[in-house]
């Protein structure tokens, strides 16, 4: 027969699994379950503000905000030691999550920070602003393998893009030359940009050398896999070691393919470059 305190025990640490360790982690960014349910729910494109992080931040896509919040802020992707006076290259800023973290992790850290989205872009100064953020160069321009104008879907989200399909949204934006930033050395390059980091790395290869660490959100076909073989060799012959993982389950199954699943890029990876002092 089971004894009175284990039935206790389970049943505490069901009610700690289900209502307490999910709630917890937003908790410590003072945002509660039930304003965590609300944001799920908001419709998108109305900017609106939430007090978070220490500060006031302005939105526009509530399931964005929180899927950027759990990655940044709670899962910490970009934990990593820096020096106190880090130069930080953030290459696909979006509204400045990022740079609020990297603020906040390393106040003295000189940020350049891109973004070609106009909505996203005026969100970001807006942030930056907001939380009384110094040190900080922001380019409204995407990063590119030479300095000119490309077509770009403007979305006002994560998922902005290059584009040759000409639309109600779409607009020419500035390019810049990410290869010219990399001059001097680097302390962390972060690029998410969202289709274009094959192009913009093929171009910086010979400069990377000047990279300490570097973040790459990698998005691809399968059909086009030799693109992620050539990126990694460049990472590897720039001296980096990496590690992998996915950034979005795609494919739960990945012999059982979702082939009629509508979603951009069949790969997206976080690929993670970092050097080991021997």
């Amino acid at each position: 027969m089971l004894s009175h305190s284990f039935i206790i025990n389970v049943y505490q640490g069901l009610i700690n699994r289900l209502f307490r360790k999910k709630a917890d982690d937003f908790e410590a960014l003072s945002l509660g379950w039930l304003q965590k349910k609300y944001l799920k729910h908001l419709p998108t494109g109305k900017t609106r503000t939430i007090r978070i992080a220490g500060g006031r931040l302005y939105y526009k896509a509530p399931q964005e905000l929180l899927h950027g919040l759990q990655e940044i802020f709670i899962d910490q992707i970009y934990k990593q030691t820096l020096p106190p006076k880090a130069l930080i290259l953030d290459c696909g800023a979006n509204i400045g999550l990022s740079v609020i973290w990297m603020k906040q992790w390393c106040p003295q850290a000189q940020i350049i920070a891109f973004e070609p989205d106009p909505a996203n872009f005026l969100l970001l100064e807006k942030n930056i602003h907001s939380y009384k953020l110094d040190n900080i160069t922001c380019h409204h321009a995407a990063v590119w393998n030479e300095n000119t104008t490309r077509s770009f879907l403007a979305e006002g989200g994560m998922a902005s893009s290059f584009t040759t399909n000409l639309s109600k949204d779409t607009i020419t934006v500035k390019c810049l030359r990410l290869k010219d930033f990399l001059e001097q050395p680097i302390d962390f390059l972060k690029l998410d940009i969202e289709g274009a980091e094959w192009e913009v790395l093929i171009d910086c290869a010979q400069s990377l050398m000047s990279v300490k660490s570097i973040f790459i959100e990698y998005h691809g076909q399968f059909d086009e896999q030799e693109k992620l073989v050539q990126l990694l060799d460049i990472l590897k012959n720039a001296g980096f070691q990496f590690y992998i993982r996915e950034a979005a389950p795609l494919h739960p199954t990945p012999f059982f393919r979702d082939k009629l699943k509508q979603h951009p890029y069949q790969l997206q990876l976080n690929i993670f470059g970092f050097r080991i002092s021997r």
